[in-house]
């Protein structure tokens, strides 16, 4: 197989959800990279920050409270500020294990804005549930700055919005890194989602589905292949189901058909599938491979996971 350009996008069991969790959980994915690297892949990495900027989102606001004179984080500082940490972790710990095996890549993490049309309905429906669990004061406190909340029956959480994106803006600085060899983790939590007015980029109240971001910035690198690893090995029809059937290589039409059946749940594996075939549809001779990061070599060889040709 020759080299190929392709794009990896990481779940969260790539990643853990603590310091501690995150820190033995890159060293795993480290030897995942570094596999695909050996057999010919060029790799540019994305990645899922759910845990993780809710956990900076919480403590930052928290901080607000205890100290008047800063005002709360906003998601899009949030969401950089998580892009940094993650990928701090991440590309020593990729880096660290190529040179234990002789090669020498460099890795880099570009901060990755992503702009999102401001009309999007995703803006009237929020989501995305962030942060900890709030009092109902708390909660009250959190509409009347015109945010949304949503009560479960552990209290009251944050919910923001999750717009499709529109374009990487980056992209550019992240084609001249791949070009010069180098391994990049870019669009980290779907990137930093921010409104384009004029030559300002603005911040925005929401967070991104890293899979739609993940083959959006695909297309535009013009990558051969497309790499979503998450806990299972396959996709499946009728999931959790005495007839469950796995999904090995199907065609885009099929994949829509799937679709179509509803037979993805909306908030995990549709994305990923939808994102695949978005990716794939755009240009002839594209692959869209989706596995377990276990088998992450194999799926990229082509010898396991759901393809989407």
């Amino acid at each position: 197989m020759g080299k190929k350009n392709i794009v990896v996008a990481l779940g969260h069991r790539a990643l853990g959800a603590t310091l501690p969790e995150q820190k033995e959980a890159t060293r795993r994915t480290a030897e995942v990279i570094a596999d695909l690297v050996e057999a010919g892949a060029d790799i540019v990495i994305s990645h899922s920050n759910a845990p993780q900027v809710g956990m900076i989102h919480t403590a930052m606001n928290e901080f607000g409270k205890s100290h008047p004179n800063y005002t709360h984080a906003p998601m899009s500082v949030c969401s950089a500020m998580s892009q940094g940490y993650i990928g701090y972790d991440l590309q020593n710990s990729i880096r660290e294990e190529l040179l234990n095996r002789g090669i020498y890549k460099p890795v880099c993490t570009v901060l990755t804005q992503v702009t999102v049309d401001p009309y999007d309905d995703a803006f009237h429906k929020p989501v995305k549930v962030i942060g900890r669990y709030m009092t109902e004061e708390e909660a009250e406190n959190e509409e009347e700055k015109g945010n949304y909340v949503v009560k479960e029956e552990q209290g009251y959480r944050r919910i923001v919005a999750a717009p499709r994106p529109q374009e990487v803006i980056e992209i550019d600085s992240i084609k001249a890194l791949l070009a010069a060899g180098q391994i990049v983790i870019a669009a980290g939590g779907g990137g930093i989602p921010v409104l384009q007015q004029g030559t300002q980029l603005r911040g925005a109240s929401a967070v991104i589905e890293k899979d739609y971001a993940s083959g959006k910035m695909a297309d535009a690198l013009d990558a051969d292949e497309l790499l979503i690893l998450t806990s299972v090995e396959k996709v499946s029809l009728r999931f959790n189901t005495e007839h469950e059937e796995l999904l090995g290589e199907i065609s885009v039409a099929e994949a829509k058909e799937y679709m179509g059946q509803e037979q993805f749940e909306p908030n995990t594996m549709l994305p990923k599938v939808e994102a695949s075939v978005e990716f794939v549809e755009k240009k002839n001779g594209r692959r869209a491979v989706i596995t377990s990061i276990d088998r992450a070599r194999e799926g990229y060889l082509g010898k396991t996971g759901t393809i989407i040709r």
